[in-house]
């Protein structure tokens, strides 16, 4: 079963993002969303955890990235018009993930009315951990996320508070597009997002879950020609 749900990142074809699906990001009662704000990841943002030397890298002129650690859910199998009554049968497993994000391209683009690719999808923006495999999961929605910028606690925090649960999520996505085997879904970050710079270090996992723990790098990205 644990070499099956690893397999499962090797075939992924796209990454699903949802934001704003903790409430702690809720300003005003009123202004929970109805439905979930989505956006697009190339899985060659991934940064898989125990590869050699790999790090986080900031490209030039940024001066830092944003972490947002998140819980992430596996598809196992090809995901259509779903029922969210039988969603979880379509969930191979789980990882913790970081959705990176460059904040200012973010803001611009957000000015602009452009996409978020620039600011989320760049290459090492995507760092996640190992598949956890959907047994050894009692109740993903009891789950405690952190993370950690040179040993300093900065995120922690529940993935019971979130606003749209994962059948919803998985059904819902699946009523928009198909999902493939392997597709990650980006389930939304817990309080306490924040800079991190080149030369820190980023720690993160998921409680009770200690293998699956990540550590990065973060250096400047190393382009092979100057644009």
């Amino acid at each position: 079963m644990a070499a099956e749900a690893q397999r499962l990142l090797q075939v992924s074809t796209k990454i699903i993002g949802v934001s704003t699906n903790y409430m702690v990001h809720v300003k005003e009662p009123g202004n929970v969303p109805k439905v979930p704000t989505l956006f697009l990841k190339p899985t060659s943002s991934f940064l898989h955890a125990g590869t050699v030397n790999a790090a986080i890298e900031v490209p030039e002129p940024l001066e830092s990235l944003r972490h947002e650690a998140e819980f992430a859910v596996i598809i196992s199998r090809r995901a259509r018009d779903v029922p969210e009554a039988s969603a979880m049968d379509y969930i191979g497993g789980y990882a913790l993930a970081l959705d990176m994000t460059a904040k200012e391209l973010q803001l611009a683009a957000k000015a602009a009315g452009d996409s978020w690719a620039m600011a989320k999808g760049q290459d090492t923006f995507t760092p996640i951990s190992a598949v956890i495999p959907k047994s050894a999961v009692t109740d993903p929605h009891d789950l405690e996320l952190w993370l950690k910028v040179d040993d300093e606690l900065r995120q922690k925090g529940s993935t019971g508070d979130m606003i749209f649960k994962i059948p919803y999520l998985v059904s819902y996505i699946s009523s928009i597009m198909t999902l493939m085997e392997g597709d990650v879904i980006l389930t939304g970050t817990p309080a306490g997002t924040g800079p991190v710079r080149v030369g820190q270090k980023i720690k993160a996992g998921i409680t009770g879950f200690a293998d699956n723990d990540m550590e990065f790098d973060v250096q400047r990205r190393k382009r092979l020609f100057s644009t």
